[in-house]
């Protein structure tokens, strides 16, 4: 990504305020172009980073042997969605069954991989098959499932204003979509069942 604090973004954002009915000039708004322009950076780092490489780090299963799926539940995120460009956060639940002798990959690497995804413009059911699709790809495992939960700005701040409203996606592949036991036990280990 381009450098975004520079002189022709801080005038686009300039813009924004004056759109949006506001005065740049005012005393509270001199530094606003440039902390938007900061907080961008961060929101949407995603687009900067390859999402199979942070999955490249992976272990061998030397002395014990993985034969049931590991799950990272709960793992928080904030996204932006593309449509109103307002945000949208919640709990991704990451799971995947690694074949007898495969690698596996360390925890933190499931949260990121949701991270690289979710800090970018994005809605709800591509950011589900995104992380599933790219962790089945990384780690060719006997199965991959996502859910994730959420709560969208763009309706419970704006539009039908439905605070409470949750959406739920998800995305199962392998034995998670073709064994039912396997995947009655990870909706049951994430909470939807």
């Amino acid at each position: 990504m381009k450098e975004l604090i520079n002189d022709e973004n801080i005038e686009l954002i300039k813009k924004l305020l004056v759109i949006i009915g506001d005065d740049p000039t005012r005393p509270g708004l001199i530094d606003t172009p440039k902390r938007v322009l900061k907080a961008y950076k961060e929101y949407f780092s995603g687009y900067n980073q390859n999402p199979i490489e942070i999955l490249n780090t992976q272990f061998s299963q030397e002395e014990y042997e993985v034969d049931s799926m590991i799950i990272c539940r709960n793992i928080e995120f904030y996204s932006t969605c593309e449509h109103h460009m307002a945000p949208f956060t919640g709990y991704a639940h990451v799971a995947y069954l690694p074949k007898p002798g495969s690698k596996v990959v360390g925890l933190s690497k499931l949260a990121r991989l949701v991270d690289v995804f979710a800090k970018r413009l994005q809605i709800q059911e591509k950011l589900t098959s995104q992380i599933a699709n790219t962790l089945f790809e990384a780690l060719e495992p006997a199965g991959v499932g996502v859910v994730i939960k959420a709560r969208h700005f763009c309706m419970c701040s704006r539009g039908v204003n439905k605070q409470d409203s949750e959406m739920i996606t998800s995305k199962l592949i392998g034995e998670f979509k073709t064994n039912s036991s396997t995947r009655a036990e990870f909706l049951k280990l994430v909470g939807c069942i």
